[in-house]
């Protein structure tokens, strides 16, 4: 087996800056006791500052009184963790969280789908920097050396077991994950490196740091198995971005709002589904959540496209008080069936194929504005017709005698006395049972400027005036 670890070394961090509309400016997460809060962690700006871990709020804001700083919620951590696992899920049935820091994806069996490691590994970063995660990827034939070699060497990838004892033995016992207590007392004995504690008498070591130090060590050496309790994503979907400040205007809630469609693509491709349907739930402070419904007639999962749906729901929705947070939750999760294509496509670059303009059509104008059309077993022309709240892909085939496509509300008097008669007569009787009896004679005729016409008469009555009840292409 390979296993491939994704290190992530500031998730913290990156929870935060990737909801920020402005993460190029100084920012840190705080943490701590209100009467000393200090800085967690902090971003490119404020590093060049010189703002540091460990460093004071108030000492901070001394040196940069521009500072934002953000209160660390540990939750949230956990829950983007959770969805890069789910995004990994994609390339991999075993998917495994080790600690509070990595997510660990066994690769080999995947090897064969996204091709030789080098390709596979630029897949996974590229997905990851459109995440905005940072991250360090090691490559190992056990779960835990690819930690420890993440840890060490981003990028590094080993994938003989062979070698992989020498390896380790030039790592040092801090990237190890070997218990903080256990590294101290070890580096009071003066070992640092993993090849000095490797060398000491295994017994020794069991009666002074118990059997849980050699189990690691054979772990990360392949000596001992090492099962994994695997990843499964979860049947539903939601996450939700709490403002830094209100908001009352749409165009302000786009960044939010792309970042949790991106990250619903992202949980979607990891379950091989689509989304039928999901609410944008609007958060006020002394208000009932509004809520913004998507709803799709048939599952999809591409985030531009899901953006742009989201979007133009989500302008129509009127804001009855500022927004505190954005919420996206998805039930609704079919299995995906990509459409199918041709494999010579002559669809011009710019055209837009016609599921993506339907939906983005009943987005803008209304769930009711785009329908089908389909026959109804009704001779009278005014009734032969029905709207379909679903649209089918192949309606169902219609044997009627010729039909125009522009039928007028109601007939009107055809006045020209030039007319030419092309077809017909074909005669409807119907209505009797409803009160709207008709009894005519239709015909398709010609005008005198060469239009042709869906024109009738009485029944049995071949002179008169002629009305008008339809247009034909």
């Amino acid at each position: 087996m390979l296993w491939a670890c994704i290190l992530l070394p500031q998730l913290a961090l990156d929870a935060v800056l990737r909801r920020h509309p402005t993460p190029e400016l100084p920012l840190s997460l705080i943490s701590g006791p209100v009467q000393r809060r200090v800085l967690l962690d902090v971003n490119t700006a404020a590093h060049a500052l010189g703002l540091v871990p460990g460093m004071g709020l108030l000492a901070a804001h001394a040196i940069a009184p521009r500072l934002l700083a953000i209160d660390h919620v540990p939750r949230e951590d956990e829950n983007l963790r959770s969805l890069l696992a789910a995004w990994a899920y994609r390339y991999s049935s075993m998917v495994s969280l080790e600690g509070e820091d990595a997510i660990l994806i066994e690769v080999e069996a995947s090897l064969g789908l996204f091709g030789p490691w080098p390709q596979f590994e630029r897949k996974l970063r590229d997905d990851l920097q459109m995440l905005g995660i940072t991250h360090r990827i090691a490559l190992a034939p056990t779960p835990m050396a690819a930690c420890v070699f993440a840890a060490a060497h981003d990028g590094y990838a080993l994938t003989a077991s062979t070698n992989m004892r020498q390896a380790l033995a030039q790592m040092p016992l801090s990237l190890a994950r070997i218990d903080p207590p256990v590294v101290t007392a070890l580096a009071a004995m003066g070992l640092k490196k993993l090849r000095q504690v490797m060398a000491l008498p295994r017994d020794g070591l069991a009666r002074r740091f118990g059997p849980g130090l050699l189990a690691h060590l054979d772990r990360l050496s392949g000596d001992r198995p090492d099962p994994r309790l695997c990843y499964r994503p979860p049947d539903v979907f939601e996450q939700r971005i709490e403002l830094n400040y209100e908001i009352s205007h749409h165009p302000a809630l786009l960044f939010p709002l792309r970042r949790l469609v991106n990250d619903l693509a992202a949980y979607l491709a990891g379950r091989d589904g689509g989304v039928q349907r999901f609410v944008i739930a609007l958060e006020h402070e002394d208000h009932a959540d509004t809520d913004a419904v998507v709803g799709l007639l048939a599952a999809e999962r591409d985030p531009a496209r899901l953006f742009d749906l989201a979007r133009t729901r989500l302008e129509r929705t009127t804001i009855p008080a500022p927004i505190r947070a954005l919420r996206l939750i998805a039930r609704e999760l079919p299995p995906f069936i990509p459409a199918g294509r041709d494999l010579f496509d002559d669809r011009p670059a710019q055209a837009m194929p016609w599921p993506a303009l339907r939906e983005r059509l009943r987005a803008r104008l209304g769930e009711d504005a785009v329908y089908q059309l389909a026959a109804h077993p009704d001779p009278r022309p005014e009734f032969a017709l029905r709207r379909l709240p679903q649209l089918l892909k192949e309606p169902a085939p219609v044997s009627l005698p010729p039909r125009p496509t522009w039928l007028l509300p109601r007939p009107m008097p055809l006045r020209d006395n030039a007319l030419k008669i092309l077809a017909g007569p074909e005669r409807i009787e119907s209505g009797w049972w409803d009160g709207g009896d008709i009894r005519r004679d239709y015909y398709v005729v010609q005008t005198s400027l060469g239009q042709r016409a869906w024109a009738f008469r009485p029944a049995g009555v071949n002179e008169g005036a002629w009305m008008l009840h339809g247009w034909f292409a």
